[in-house]
């Protein structure tokens, strides 16, 4: 039977989503999921708990973002810093990410992409990810990006090595790229080619700070970062971010 907690927070919820301005709403959301690792140490848990947690939120999370019609979902599941940590917490966590994705991709709900550097993780991991997204290349429906071993440094790195190989391949010079090449070629070579920009990035765990995190992409999006830990995420949050982004004018970089 529901609380009157449970009532008043349901209550808040249809507030907020009844006076949201529906053609004021983010096409693209990029998500940095932060939190998992100290939500789990302020329950005296192991961090694979933390993982699992957070891991348990996401599929709600693209629920949410279904119902306010978002066209694409970032999230940024594992940094290539994150590959630094050690054996024991990283092969536990590659697995909790492993088995997400492939939940994400049996549902037949979402288009699955993985986006990152493939090459950095392990080989077995790498053709999970790879065969449980392309189970999804005929879904027609949201998108949802799964940034796993992904660094913004490197997925710039990444591209202008794509971009000039390509041009060799065509013939051209290195002399000739260099004064031919454009923003927009480069952006042909990212991760998220063909997608649109994000245009909210929300952050998770009261940090404030980019961290990497679609550096190319995000030069014009806008940010809102929220004191709740990633497991802890709620609806009510999810909204708030929406009406605080649909508040803003966006200036794009004027």
């Amino acid at each position: 039977m529901p609380t009157p907690r449970d009532l008043v927070y349901r209550a808040y919820n249809s507030s907020l989503r009844r006076h949201l301005p529906t053609e004021r709403l983010p096409r693209h959301i990029g998500v940095m999921l932060d939190g998992n690792r100290r939500w789990a140490r302020r329950r005296g848990a192991q961090t694979a708990d933390g993982h699992r947690a957070g891991a348990d939120n996401i599929a709600p999370f693209l629920g949410w973002c279904e119902e306010a019609r978002v066209e694409v979902v970032t999230l940024w599941l594992l940094s290539t810093d994150n590959l630094n940590r050690s054996a024991g917490e990283l092969e536990p966590l590659l697995e909790i990410i492993e088995g997400v994705v492939q939940q994400l991709a049996a549902t037949g709900r979402w288009r699955v992409r993985v986006v990152g550097a493939l090459d950095l993780l392990p080989e077995a991991t790498a053709a999970r990810l790879t065969e449980a997204a392309a189970l999804t290349d005929e879904v027609d429906a949201m998108v949802v990006n799964v940034a796993i071993g992904y660094g913004g440094r490197r997925e710039i790195a990444d591209a202008v090595r794509s971009l000039l190989r390509g041009a060799a391949a065509s013939g051209a010079t290195l002399e000739e790229v260099a004064s031919t090449v454009t923003v927009e070629d480069i952006a042909e070579h990212l991760y998220t080619r063909g997608l649109p920009d994000p245009d909210l990035v929300i952050r998770t765990s009261g940090e404030q700070r980019l961290g990497g995190f679609l550096l190319w992409q995000s030069a014009h999006s806008e940010f809102y970062f929220c004191e709740a830990f990633w497991p802890d995420f709620r609806k009510v949050d999810f909204l708030r971010a929406l009406r605080a982004y649909a508040e803003r004018e966006r200036r794009f970089g004027s």
